[in-house]
């Protein structure tokens, strides 16, 4: 399969899909949040792949939005089109049954940060840094996040990330446990293939069991939380001073 936006491989049981907008540090825009859906929807679909390794080509895992190419919704259906596409990529991730590495290189801004919070393990480069921005931008997070980081963290560390925009770097991450494991930038397509290959050894009746199972009963409803952000992305989204502020923020 060949996309726009995003470069997909498959070796044996392991299918890597890679992020590929290096000029704007992966940032999402409309094409690019449709073809990693695709992307995620192949892998998910191919009885081969038992594993799926996501990570960013270039300086960055995906610097969230592209202010560059943002333009204030027309009306309230295209806003929730458009977020409702961003969250079915988290569907696809953390919903699916197959397992998902994120190899995490350089920045994991807003959504791209959602993404690699949506993996089930992550390995961070150790020049990657990660924040959330959408707070002082007048917007809101999506991908779960509002479930699945306070059950990472905790609540009031979740808070702190989301209410105060600081940025992390990749030893901050692992030892709040939202990465796995950080290594040296060069190690890191090496070590998320030693980790994809051990985790599809595995059975697979089980381990997409154990994958669901966690998932439903170690945070407070998933799909609850997609929906909830769903409502409070559109309304930031709506406002005009979102506008404003994020052509002022990539300026």
């Amino acid at each position: 399969m060949k996309l726009n936006t995003v470069k997909i491989n498959t070796e044996k049981s392991i299918c890597t899909i890679t992020l590929n907008r290096p000029d704007c540090l992966n940032a999402m825009n409309r094409q690019l949040i449709a073809d990693v859906a695709t992307a995620f929807d192949y892998a998910n679909s191919d009885e081969h792949v038992r594993v799926i390794i996501f990570t960013g080509e270039g300086r960055a895992f995906c610097a969230g939005d592209d202010r560059n190419e943002h333009t204030h919704p027309a009306n309230e259906n295209e806003a929730r089109a458009f977020v409702k596409a961003i969250q079915r990529v988290t569907e696809s991730i953390v919903l699916a049954d197959k397992l998902v590495v994120g190899a995490i290189n350089g920045w994991a801004v807003g959504g791209g940060f959602e993404w690699a919070i949506n993996c089930d393990f992550s390995i961070w480069s150790r020049d990657a840094k990660a924040f959330f921005p959408e707070v002082s931008l007048n917007l809101f997070v999506t991908g779960a996040v509002t479930s699945l980081l306070p059950a990472l963290v905790g609540l009031n560390k979740a808070r702190e990330m989301f209410f105060l925009g600081e940025h992390y770097n990749a030893d901050d991450l692992l030892h709040m446990g939202i990465a796995r494991k950080v290594v040296a930038p060069d190690a890191l397509k090496a070590e998320a293939i030693l980790l994809a290959e051990k985790l599809a050894e595995l059975p697979t009746l089980s381990s997409r069991a154990m994958k669901r199972v966690l998932n439903q009963t170690a945070v407070n409803s998933i799909k609850n939380a997609l929906q909830l952000e769903t409502e409070a992305t559109i309304s930031g989204f709506m406002d005009p001073e979102t506008t404003r502020l994020l052509k002022d923020f990539s300026s």
